[in-house]
């Protein structure tokens, strides 16, 4: 099997890669590198271009005719970025996908695995959501990708198209062989700012602390992403059994998250354990687009793919730690 991995060098996107390379699928990747890293595509094929160039599109289809599904990972991911600049948001992340939603189909290919996010669900009142959960979406970010999943879903409706939106929760970790990682120089998600409030001796602050969950900070499932590379993979080998050739659904949603919520403050703690080294840390008001968050219920990705997360919260903490300490700062020149 030949897939095209659209966004293939950035830190999901080369771990997928990863993975299918592992299981015997050959990914061909596009991205323009504006945050992917040229190194995460060393010894694989790779087309540096964007999304939106359709005759580049039309010339990796005519050179790889046995493409047979394409993973739609390329997208711009920071939440108060995206509240700062929502244009560049909602152009990156959706009027260029629209032009590869386009291309895609012109060069007939039927099977779509869209990265999608849980930013876009309404929490439930016990913070658990599943795929049939409300949505609302609260940040520019999270409303491109609420956007494309209803594109993607009239897409099926007019075009010989079938797409599953896979609906990530909270990414950690790092490829456990280390061929790729976190590949920001000042992440600004959870775990790459205790990083870097880590390496800094910096005091790292909870931002939020008068949510209405079980301790005051928001919740989240955090979800390693060697498991979220491996459920790709899952996905890729049982698309047709998911989404039918002849059958009437041409669109479904999968969670891939672990079932487990973790707040912030319990995440901080695991950290500081993984660690084993003193960090100070204090509270301090919500930023822009934080939500209370949410974890998802697991049986539909369960029955459907087969699949279930390996790897515990403090794996990916330490998988983390380890790129960061051994490959990131050789990664950035540091």
């Amino acid at each position: 099997m030949k897939v095209l991995i659209a966004g293939g060098a950035g830190f999901i996107g080369s771990t997928v890669a990863s993975a299918c390379l592992d299981a015997g699928i050959t990914p061909v990747i596009i991205d323009n590198l504006v945050t992917g890293r040229r190194e995460f595509v060393r010894d694989r094929i790779f087309y540096d271009g964007d999304i939106a160039d359709g005759a580049l599109i039309d010339r990796i289809f005519a050179e790889h005719p046995d493409i047979s599904a394409v993973v739609h990972a390329a997208a711009l991911i920071v939440v108060p970025e995206s509240v700062a600049e929502p244009v560049r948001y909602y152009r990156e992340n959706v009027s260029k996908s629209l032009d590869l939603i386009e291309h895609v189909t012109r060069n007939g290919c039927q099977r779509y695995l869209f990265s999608s996010s849980a930013s876009i669900y309404a929490p439930g009142a016990d913070f658990t959501v599943d795929e049939t959960s409300a949505l609302r979406p609260e940040s520019p970010y999270a409303r491109t990708k609420a956007v494309m999943e209803w594109v993607l879903e009239d897409c099926t409706n007019a075009y010989d198209l079938r797409v599953i939106s896979l609906r990530y929760f909270n990414p950690i970790g790092a490829d456990p062989k280390m061929r790729t990682g976190l590949q920001y120089a000042k992440p600004t998600h959870l775990l790459g700012r205790l990083i870097t409030a880590l390496e800094a001796g910096e005091e790292f602050q909870i931002t939020g602390t008068d949510w209405p969950t079980r301790d005051g900070s928001a919740i989240r499932d955090f979800i390693h992403v060697w498991d979220l590379a491996r459920a790709h993979v899952e996905a890729l080998r049982r698309f047709d059994e998911v989404l039918p050739v002849s059958g009437s659904r041409r669109y479904d949603v999968l969670n891939l998250g672990t079932g487990t919520g973790t707040t912030v403050r319990e995440f901080v703690a695991a950290f500081q354990r993984v660690a084993d080294r003193p960090l100070r840390v204090a509270d301090a008001p919500s930023r822009p687009g934080d939500v209370v968050g949410s974890y998802t219920r697991t049986e539909k990705a369960h029955a459907a793919l087969g699949w279930t997360p390996d790897h515990t919260v403090e794996d990916g903490i330490r998988d983390s730690l380890d790129w960061s300490a051994n490959h990131r700062p050789k990664l950035l020149g540091e």
